[in-house]
């Protein structure tokens, strides 16, 4: 099976929502410089989640939670709220 995924141009880190795991499924999500973004490939929008992060650097989701880390700090974003969850 032949299968290419696009990151949008100047994604510092990304991952993809697999298919059935929660939330997000098939959609690619990345920070770009201070943003966190989700690109849909089937719609061709991108929706920004976040602003203003200090320095992201990676970022992987597990259900329904998009967990990253910016300068030294580690955040959770829940999709199914659309809000960041305070630690």
């Amino acid at each position: 099976m032949d299968f290419t995924v696009i990151v949008p141009f100047g994604a510092t880190s990304w991952c993809e929502g697999i298919i059935g795991d929660g939330c997000g499924g098939g959609r690619i999500f990345f920070t770009c410089k201070d943003t966190l973004n989700v690109y849909d490939p089937t719609t061709k929008e991108m929706m920004t989640l976040l602003e203003n992060l200090q320095e992201p650097q990676s970022i992987s989701k597990k259900g329904c939670h998009l967990l990253f880390t910016c300068k030294q700090k580690k955040m959770t974003f829940d999709l199914s709220k659309m809000s960041l969850i305070e630690d």
